[in-house]
C-alpha cells in the first residue's frame, strides 16, 4: 500500500522518523539520535511529541517490531 501511495523520499523519511521513535523509546538522547540517524533534532523533536502525546501509533508500531524478532 505503502509503495503505491508514497514516493521512495516519503517511504525513507517515515523508517527514518520510526528509527528515531525506537531510540527514543530506549531512552537516546537527541544528540545521539541526531548522529546516528542523520535527522535534525526538530524532526526528533516532531517524533518525541506524537510518541508521547499522540494517538499511539510509533508505539504500536515499536511494539509489533518487537513481537517480531
Amino acid at each position: 500500500f505503502f509503495e503505491d501511495v508514497c514516493t521512495i523520499k516519503e517511504l525513507q523519511d517515515m523508517a527514518q522518523r520510526l528509527d528515531v521513535a525506537m531510540l527514543l523509546s530506549i531512552g537516546e538522547n537527541y544528540q545521539n539520535i541526531s548522529k546516528q540517524v542523520n535527522v535534525s533534532t526538530a524532526t526528533i523533536s516532531r517524533v518525541s511529541k506524537c510518541l508521547n502525546y499522540g494517538s499511539g501509533g510509533y508505539r504500536n508500531a515499536i511494539k509489533a517490531l518487537s513481537e517480531e524478532k
